[in-house]
Parts: structure tokens; C-alpha cells; sequence
């Protein structure tokens, strides 16, 4: 399979480009400076600029561009990329694929989204069937899903990929987390009690070949493991691991300093289930978070 991706050179691109390539497909990378290699194509979304024959080309189309929501404090001005970042990409790739004849068209849109979708939750459990929630995240995620409708107009496949947070020691979740948890100055984040939807980078890896294989899913599907925990749990789990005291909270007025407008987003709690997935036969490598945690941080 020929698979044209956008945010392949990112913390779940860079491992799904290996996989896919590993598995004999041939990936496409979607870049915005001027191509270095055969595999490399360039496009400007902010410009809605992209080549409809580099489109025409593909069997399928994966989006995972999107600035990092962790990677900085939020202010006015990191709230304008996260959305423009994602929704200018989301819209070029929906109108271009929309724009090609039926035959020349791919034959699937895997497109990032997120949990964020459900806003705070609480204690509720959620499924796909939940409407949005309230929140910077969820109107993001709202507009964002709703920039591939062109896509999906034309007749194309849409999977929305509401991923919760990936963990291995490279990035996502767990990386910032680690110097100060081996420095014994970790803790929970606020009271502890948000529940975090979590999912190995394996997992998610094989969720991935899996939605592009059945033809039978399209639409939002909660790429989280099954099993949920919360803050608290998750902490003690990851600081036994590491063998680390993880004895001093961190306050939400902290957060708040450190983090900006993203605090709120960091105590936020979303009980979500992968119901599409498990309902679909979706096999877990890691279905509990000792095994996962083990693997982020040896594999």
C-alpha cells in the first residue's frame, strides 16, 4: 500500500512510519521545506497548498500533524498554533482528496483527533457515542473532526483517531515525567483523582494497521486501552517502577504557574473506553499499565 502521511517526522509519526515500512507498505512524507529524499513531498498548509497528483498517488491518506499541546506554557499565541496546526492541515488534505476524481481518490483518511473531544468527565465513562464536551480541547477537537467532512462527503473512508496518551519514554506522557521521578520531587498532579486514558505505543501502533486493513470502521474511534486509572494510580505504578519515592503532590496553583492555560487541560478527567475497537476484535498487547509502563521503559 501507498500511504501518503502528514506528521511523520513526530513522536507517534517517526515509530509509524518504521512500522508501516517494516510491514512493506510504502510511506509518503508530507513536508514544508523543499523534499532531500525520493519519499518526501513538500505542501504548505497554511496556504492550502498541496499537489492534488502527490494525493492522487496514495492508497491512503494518515494525518498526525499538530503542534505538541505538552511541548510549551500555553498563552494566547500557542492556543492560535494548536488549533491552526491542526486544522489547517486537516482542511487541505479533506478538500484535495475531495477535489480528485472518484477513481484517483485514496481509499481511507486515518486523521488525528483527540480525547480532548469529550472535555472533563469526571467519573463518567464515555464511548464514541458521547458528544463533545466544553473546554479549549474540545473545541479544538470539535473543529478539527469536522475540517475532514469534505473527505468523507466525497465517499472516502474517515477514521477519526481520538488518541489518549501514548506512553513510551521518548515523548508523549511519560518523558517529562521521568527526571523529576528519578530525582524523588514527583508526585500526583492536584487530588490525584483525574483519570488518565492512557495506551501503549504498541498498541497504538497496531490499532493503526489495523484501521487501515478494515474496511467495515470509519468514523470516531478511541484509540485508549480498555483499563483506564487515575492520576494517583498511575503515579504510584510509575514511581514503583522506577523504584522512586513519589511522596510531594503538585499543587494546581503550581500548575497553573508552569503551565498556563494547559493546567486545566492537565487536571482534566476523561474516563473514556475504546468501544469501536473492542467491539471490532482489537487484540491488546498491553491491556494492564505494569506491562505498559514496563515496556516504555525498557523497550
Amino acid at each position: 500500500m501507498r500511504i501518503l502521511m502528514a506528521g511523520a517526522s513526530g513522536f507517534l509519526g517517526t515509530p509509524l512510519v518504521d512500522r508501516l515500512t517494516a510491514d512493506g507498505h510504502q510511506v509518503v512524507r508530507l513536508v514544508r521545506r523543499p523534499p532531500r529524499t525520493s519519499d518526501e513531498r513538500q505542501w504548505d498548509p497554511s496556504a492550502a497548498q498541496l499537489d492534488p497528483a502527490v494525493v492522487a498517488e496514495a492508497d491512503a491518506v494518515i494525518n498526525l500533524a499538530g503542534a505538541g499541546v505538552g511541548d510549551r506554557r500555553w498563552n494566547d499565541g500557542y492556543r492560535r498554533l494548536i488549533r491552526s496546526s491542526r486544522v489547517d492541515t486537516t482542511t487541505t488534505l479533506a478538500i484535495t482528496i475531495a477535489g480528485l476524481t472518484a477513481a484517483d481518490r485514496p481509499g481511507v483518511l486515518l486523521s488525528s483527533s483527540a480525547v480532548g473531544w469529550y472535555g472533563n468527565t469526571g467519573d463518567r465513562v464515555v464511548d464514541e457515542d458521547a458528544p463533545a464536551g466544553e473546554g479549549f480541547l474540545a473545541d479544538v477537537c470539535r473543529v478539527w473532526e469536522a475540517a475532514t467532512r469534505p473527505t468523507e462527503d466525497a465517499g472516502v473512508r474517515v477514521v477519526r483517531l481520538r488518541t489518549g496518551l501514548p506512553l513510551h519514554r521518548d515523548g508523549g506522557l511519560l518523558k517529562p515525567q521521568l527526571l523529576p521521578f528519578r530525582l524523588g520531587i514527583a508526585g500526583k498532579l492536584g487530588n490525584g483523582r483525574q483519570w488518565l486514558p492512557w495506551i501503549s505505543l504498541r498498541d497504538w501502533l497496531d490499532a493503526m494497521l489495523f484501521l487501515l486493513a478494515r474496511d467495515d470502521l470509519a468514523g470516531p474511534v478511541n484509540v485508549v486501552n480498555p483499563n483506564p486509572v487515575t492520576n494517583a494510580e498511575f503515579t504510584r505504578e510509575l514511581a514503583r517502577q522506577l523504584r522512586r519515592p513519589a511522596v510531594m503532590p503538585i499543587p494546581a496553583l503550581a500548575l497553573k504557574v508552569v503551565l498556563g492555560g494547559f493546567a486545566h487541560e492537565a487536571l482534566t478527567s476523561t474516563r473514556v473506553l475504546p468501544a469501536v475497537l473492542d467491539k471490532a476484535g482489537f487484540v491488546w498487547t498491553h491491556p494492564d499499565l505494569p506491562g505498559a509502563l514496563h515496556a516504555a521503559l525498557t523497550e
